[in-house]
């Protein structure tokens, strides 16, 4: 709010441009207010106006809580019936004696003002915990992601246990093993079998995970360390922190070649991962990554089928030019992925995660 002092100078200047011959529309705009302010200010024209905004009267609402309620509020809650209650318990058992001071909310308010609004019995109060950080691989074999998904057995209540790790980048299945167990034995065995076939570096690859007990075991935390893996986990009850697993797995039990009964025995598991897995990387046409399979990716063969298809639908165009009202479709490699990104700005770089 601008203050009477300044109001009346700017007024005096206002004045002074326009007896010098500027019109008053350009004074003011020199002076960053409008025209419509100055009449304000001057009643079109007069003497500078006293501004009442900051001396107006302005009515209590009708509707607010007086000091004596808020002691009352305060003494109610302080009680020794009451001191361990939240107003939601408090308020209807004061209805149940007859008794109405403030609403529930009105109750959580006034406890809030007063510093006395904390959580009540021996629970832990909920943590906060920080969004995992954000990797970007532009190449194969820089960040991986794992995790592990039941597999129905024919006996009621029993579950194959399927271990599967894929490259986020290619979105190839790089290792994979079904098992009775989940032991953090059988995940490092896994990573150590990936890592040797893909040729792994140290330090040059992140295993993302969530926080179950075979991905945080010790045995998975040594071996992840000798083999020089960064590890990276999900928050606790996150699943969207590991979309690239959750995506894959939700393909795998949706697929129609997926078994419409439970599986009899732990070879035959075995054996339609096998073949699931065969199709998934070799024939299978990803939707993100512009219809190649994750093995012409991973192995860098896509470009030159990228290429080969901006080639066929520019020849398209060329013979029947009416047909195509914009630019052909877009056949150029998706440049890099982000796994669980900050804050990216614009379409080419950000990645959405399907299960397709």
């Amino acid at each position: 709010m601008i203050s009477t002092p300044d109001r009346r100078r700017a007024v005096g200047l206002i004045d002074e441009a326009v007896e010098a011959g500027a019109s008053r529309e350009k004074a003011c705009h020199e002076l960053g207010v409008s025209l419509r302010t100055w009449q304000r200010w001057t009643q079109g024209g007069g003497e500078l106006r006293s501004d009442g905004r900051p001396q107006a009267h302005r009515p209590q609402p009708a509707n607010k809580l007086t000091t004596h309620e808020r002691e009352e509020i305060l003494a109610i809650c302080n009680q020794e019936a009451y001191q361990s209650l939240p107003p939601s318990q408090i308020v209807p058992d004061l209805a149940d004696r007859g008794i109405y001071v403030a609403s529930e909310s009105s109750f959580y308010r006034v406890l809030k003002e007063a510093n006395q609004l904390h959580r009540r019995g021996r629970a832990q109060p909920p943590r906060k915990v920080a969004k995992p950080k954000a990797y970007r691989a532009t190449r194969p074999n820089q960040t991986w992601s794992w995790d592990i998904t039941f597999l129905a057995a024919s006996v009621v209540g029993r579950f194959y246990r399927l271990y599967m790790m894929m490259d986020i980048y290619s979105r190839k299945i790089v290792a994979w093993e079904v098992h009775e167990r989940e032991t953090a034995k059988h995940a490092s065995a896994l990573i150590r079998k990936a890592c040797l076939a893909e040729g792994v570096r140290e330090k040059e690859l992140v295993l993302h995970a969530d926080n179950g007990s075979p991905m945080k075991g010790a045995t998975m935390l040594a071996t992840l360390q000798n083999l020089g893996v960064i590890p990276s986990f999900s928050r606790p009850s996150v699943s969207d922190d590991n979309p690239y697993s959750e995506s894959l797995f939700r393909t795998l039990k949706y697929t129609p070649a997926y078994p419409s009964k439970p599986f009899t025995s732990l070879g035959a598991a075995r054996e339609w991962v096998h073949t699931f897995v065969h199709w998934y990387n070799e024939v299978h046409r990803h939707s993100a990554i512009r219809f190649v399979t994750p093995a012409e990716r991973h192995t860098g063969k896509e470009q030159q089928i990228l290429a080969n298809r901006e080639a066929v639908y520019g020849a398209a165009k060329a013979r029947n030019p009416q047909r195509w009202s914009r630019a052909t479709r877009n056949w150029t490699s998706v440049p890099e992925v982000w796994l669980n990104p900050d804050n990216l700005d614009g379409p080419e770089t950000r990645i959405e995660v399907k299960a397709a």
